[in-house]
């Protein structure tokens, strides 16, 4: 078992931050990327350069990939949750919605991390005050994102149900996540990013034959980017924040790169923050603070036996 020194809140929450900035700036590189390399090419090179990167960083840390077959069966079942299917069926469902609402319904992973915690698997404390947070950060994305996303709700039903699909998987990745308590952070990225090549590549020469594309010096930047640090210093990070933060603490960051994706709207593209916004990017922040509190505090049951003795034994 890899032994853990314990965290400092301030510094895990620094990360935390940084994790949602690289992964809400993969947006943008994406963006430029996908207009001259197709998508399944676009994952399977952003996963296989990652791959690359993070054994290179193995080699350096003189660390080295499990040998039983325990360890990868859990690292595929890790890479199926949090890339191979949450990245695949995103993308699809991503061509019949708007991206205003998939980022609101891509952002729910936190919810589904706080009710599978609470009725299935219990592995963490469960409070008011996470549900609390959990709700608020969600209340939040939608304030920054624009009620408006709402306006397509129900009228491309499986592309909707594909990108709430991607945050459940996200949110599973988070939970499953927690039981590599024998392998270091380095080693658990590097071996779901190697399933993901392993599946991805050989898939993307079928679909795309990427040997016939010609892309931009720009495009391969763009992908060299998502690669390295979209990807393989982000994946570094959330395996950290998994063992320090927890598989709830983890996910809030999802409502963080809403936030993020303003302000770098503002910082390059000159864009400005709406007092509506403002509210939301400040509700997002308090909602995450409000999650990955030091909790000692009534969890819920006992909030609800409280309730139920104030009202007389009825709750």
């Amino acid at each position: 078992m890899v032994k853990q020194k314990q965290p400092v809140l301030f510094i895990e929450l620094g990360f935390l931050c940084l994790l949602a900035l690289l992964w809400g700036s993969s947006y943008l590189f994406a963006k430029v990327a996908v207009t001259e390399i197709p998508p399944f090419t676009l994952v399977a090179g952003r996963v296989g350069g990652a791959a690359i990167f993070l054994v290179i960083l193995l080699v350096l840390k003189q660390e080295k990939l499990p040998r039983d077959g325990r360890s990868w069966r859990m690292l595929f079942v890790q890479s199926f949750l949090s890339s191979i299917a949450a990245w695949t069926i995103l993308a699809w469902g991503q061509q019949y919605v708007d991206s205003a609402l998939a980022s609101v319904l891509n952002s729910t992973s936190p919810i589904f991390v706080f009710f599978i915690t609470l009725l299935f698997t219990r592995h963490e404390k469960i409070t008011g005050l996470k549900l609390f947070g959990a709700t608020l950060g969600l209340f939040g994305v939608l304030s920054i994102v624009g009620v408006d996303a709402l306006d397509g709700l129900g009228q491309e039903v499986l592309g909707q149900i594909c990108a709430v699909g991607g945050a459940f998987l996200y949110g599973c990745a988070a939970i499953y996540g927690k039981r590599f308590t024998h392998l270091s952070s380095s080693v658990i990225a590097t071996g779901t990013m190697l399933w993901a090549t392993v599946v991805l590549v050989p898939a993307s020469l079928i679909v795309d034959k990427p040997w016939s594309l010609t892309p931009s010096v720009e495009a391969i930047g763009s992908l060299a980017i998502l690669s390295i640090f979209c990807t393989g210093v982000a994946l570094l990070i959330y395996f950290r924040l998994i063992k320090t933060l927890g598989s709830l603490g983890v996910a809030s960051q999802a409502y963080l790169r809403a936030g993020f994706g303003v302000m770098l709207g503002v910082v390059f593209l000159g864009e400005e923050i709406s007092f509506i916004v403002a509210i939301g990017i400040l509700a997002a922040v308090v909602g995450v603070a409000a999650i990955n509190m030091p909790t000692k505090i009534m969890s819920i049951k006992t909030m609800w036996a409280k309730v139920a003795k104030l009202g007389g034994g009825r709750p």
